[in-house]
């Protein structure tokens, strides 16, 4: 049996990997989570093969719970607010840089075999190549993304030290069962309080790729068979699509007609919103994997998750 830990595995990505995972392997999950953002509603706790500590990750690695000779550490825990390095510069710095440090020491001296990082594709800013290859020179244009690049240097560093593999993942946008942040979040939520207005940040042309969860998480769990060190995927749609095209869906999902759309912004929603990502994942597809989901269905999966869960939505 192997050990496993995930960081964030209460949130959208982490408990929908776990459930992959204990579908399909014998393993021990242990989960770190301090449940800012993530649920414990999100996880199977009956499990026997499933830990849960509720723990602060910036606080000191060597008081957190030993778990000796990890197999995997899958690395979710962090701030997923882009927008918010605008106003607050140390968030990033702190909740992403130094708790992956943290990450880094805790996998050295527990004897971890390989750390599975997420980062983003931030990390490009705005890219002059599309779809953008995991290659691309790249200037930030958000501390988020500053961070998020800075975590990749520190975690490749340590393999390079023979400290452990590494995998990192670069996502575009995630959807499907468990979202509970993001642009169809909000488009729901201000949906649900007025059916004749939507207000959208940019102009609707930004065009974005987008991936559902149930891709997603089988990319991972497949691409960290590799043989090096460390590796880099991005991890995204061959599909890709307007955010005034993503209002369409969403509306015509909750049959919502003759709605206004305000669009508040230029070709960017905000400062560091890149007005296109589109990923190449000609890299992923070489280790035999590619997303089954169409971001349409995509969309709707999302949509009708939100609708049956509006706890989630409102907590």
């Amino acid at each position: 049996m192997q050990n496993i830990l995930v960081t964030g595995g209460a949130g959208f990505i982490g408990s929908n990997l776990i459930s992959e995972l204990l579908k399909n392997f014998d393993i021990k999950v242990y989960i770190f989570d301090n449940l800012s953002t993530g649920r414990k509603e999100n996880l199977p706790l009956n499990n026997p093969n499933l830990v849960f500590f509720e723990i602060d990750l910036s606080t000191d690695y060597k008081e957190w719970p030993v778990i000796k000779n990890l197999n995997y550490i899958y690395h979710f825990a962090a701030n997923a607010d882009v927008r918010g390095g605008i106003l607050n510069r140390d968030i990033d710095l702190h909740q992403n840089l130094l708790v992956t440090k943290s990450v880094c020491d805790y996998a050295r001296i527990n004897n971890c075999e390989h750390l599975i990082f997420a980062s983003s594709a931030a990390v490009y800013g705005e890219p002059s190549n599309f779809p953008t290859s995991e290659n691309e020179c790249f200037r930030q244009t958000s501390v988020y993304g500053a961070s998020k690049l800075a975590c990749e240097a520190f975690i490749q560093a340590y393999s390079e030290y023979g400290d452990f593999k590494s995998s990192i993942f670069r996502f575009v946008s995630w959807i499907g069962v468990g979202y509970s942040h993001g642009v169809i979040y909000d488009f729901y939520k201000k949906l649900k309080i007025n059916k004749k207005y939507l207000e959208i940040l940019g102009d609707g042309s930004q065009r974005k790729s987008f991936l559902d969860v149930s891709d997603g998480v089988k990319g991972i769990i497949k691409l960290v068979n590799h043989n090096s060190k460390s590796e880099i995927f991005n991890l995204g749609h061959s599909e890709i699509m307007s955010v005034k095209e993503l209002a369409d869906i969403v509306c015509q999902s909750l049959s919502i007609k003759n709605i206004n759309y305000k669009f508040s912004g230029t070709k960017r929603g905000w400062i560091g919103d890149s007005p296109m990502v589109h990923l190449d994942i000609s890299k992923a597809k070489s280790y035999n994997w590619e997303p089954k989901v169409s971001i349409k269905k995509g969309v709707i999966n999302t949509i009708n998750y939100l609708s049956e869960d509006n706890k989630n939505l409102f907590r």
